[in-house]
């Protein structure tokens, strides 16, 4: 729904709330039927597929049919050897991605956010996971705008979009509505009357009511794009799939020739003389099969992801240490990313005591008394 087209008054009567706010048991029936106000998560997989997926790539497959070659022709060491390194695999590479998941779920468990809320005429905070569309959120410098809501009272009210939008330049809001020619949708970015989850306050204040939660926001909607795209093989995972391949082929190349040219020497087409040919052609494939290169490329990758945590880099999965090596083009908005999104006073010219005492008596910025994060617009921070 267009709720950026409607007057404050249809806004309210659409969703069935006021600007006192849902009563809190009206809250909780929400809460029950729209579920908590979160980004779904990916689906934990459990410690078995883990394991197994650590076996489906090509290399693993070769060295668990060379195994197998092994015990046929009586190698049982080799075997043993063999199927030990390709379980130390796994496990290493299982170890490392649970390590992983871990820090992941508890630097989320960290950035839990509240809210302010007006329910039944009485400002509360509350979790953000537990608003609900109806709920009256208000807002102010340096909050995290926590869901989709239409705006209805604000006091210079701007808010950083560039998390949706690229554009580094708050955007001031107002509380009318708007409409588009030909019935067309008002651009995400032209949408002022409107805030959206993953936004942040930078200035003034505001009220709005709740319009979308969860994966019904506008930043849910990408996650959800993103969630459905199929991940793809890094480049280190394409060159070994091509020499597991190369390998394979290689060796079976080989084997046949070695089987067929030895029985065409020998002559000799007797069950026991081919059988045996059998064997030297199977000894040849388990001798040329490398078996430490699986365990050499987790043991490798494993350091690589150990260093980087160092960094404050955490890496979900182990192939992807390599894949930023790889990287030659970054198709990326810079704001915030290759930039940081601030400004800085290098020099100033002027009367050395008037200037100074102006950028302090005509700056809106907040430092908070923990020493975090300055509040405000860039021009106006980079004056603190």
């Amino acid at each position: 729904m267009r709720y950026y087209e409607q007057k404050e008054e249809e806004v309210f009567q659409s969703l069935g709330s006021s600007q006192n706010g849902l009563a809190r048991e009206e809250a909780a029936r929400r809460r029950e039927r729209f579920g908590p106000n979160r980004l779904a998560d990916a689906k934990q997989k459990s410690l078995a597929r883990r394991f197994f997926e650590q076996m489906a790539n090509p290399m693993i497959i070769v060295l668990i049919v060379s195994a197998i070659l092994s015990g046929i022709i009586g190698e049982m060491v080799d075997m043993t050897v063999i199927l030990l390194v390709v379980v130390l695999n796994a496990i290493l590479g299982v170890v490392q991605e649970s390590k992983s998941e871990k820090a992941i779920q508890a630097l989320q468990a960290m950035t839990t956010t509240r809210s302010k809320v007006r329910r039944s005429g009485t400002v509360q905070e509350v979790d953000s996971h537990s608003l609900v569309p109806g709920d009256v959120v208000l807002l102010e410098a340096g909050d995290a705008v926590p869901a989709d809501m239409r705006l209805f009272r604000m006091s210079n009210l701007k808010i950083d979009e560039s998390a949706l939008t690229g554009e580094s330049v708050p955007v001031e809001k107002s509380p009318k509505a708007l409409s588009a020619s030909g019935g067309k949708q008002v651009p995400l970015g032209d949408r002022l009357n409107m805030a959206y989850m993953g936004c942040n306050v930078v200035y003034g204040r505001g009220e709005g009511v709740v319009t979308a939660t969860g994966m019904k926001t506008e930043m849910g909607k990408i996650a959800g794009t993103l969630a459905k795209t199929r991940e793809e093989a890094t480049p280190l995972q394409q060159k070994l799939n091509q020499l597991s391949n190369v390998l394979s082929i290689g060796v079976l190349a080989i084997c046949a020739f070695v089987f067929v040219f030895d029985l065409l020497r020998s002559g000799n087409f007797s069950s026991a003389s081919i059988l045996n040919t059998f064997m030297l052609a199977v000894s040849l494939a388990v001798a040329a099969v490398p078996e430490g290169l699986a365990a050499v490329v987790t043991i490798v990758l494993s350091i690589g992801v150990t260093n980087l945590s160092k960094r404050n880099a955490i890496i979900r999965k182990l192939t992807a240490v390599e894949t930023l090596g790889c990287t030659q083009v970054i198709c990326t908005d810079k704001t915030g990313t290759l930039t940081q999104n601030r400004m800085t006073v290098t020099d100033f010219y002027g009367d050395a005591e008037l200037l100074p005492r102006a950028m302090a008596l005509g700056n809106d910025s907040e430092l908070p008394p923990d020493g975090g994060e300055i509040v405000g617009e860039p021009t106006e921070n980079a004056m603190v």
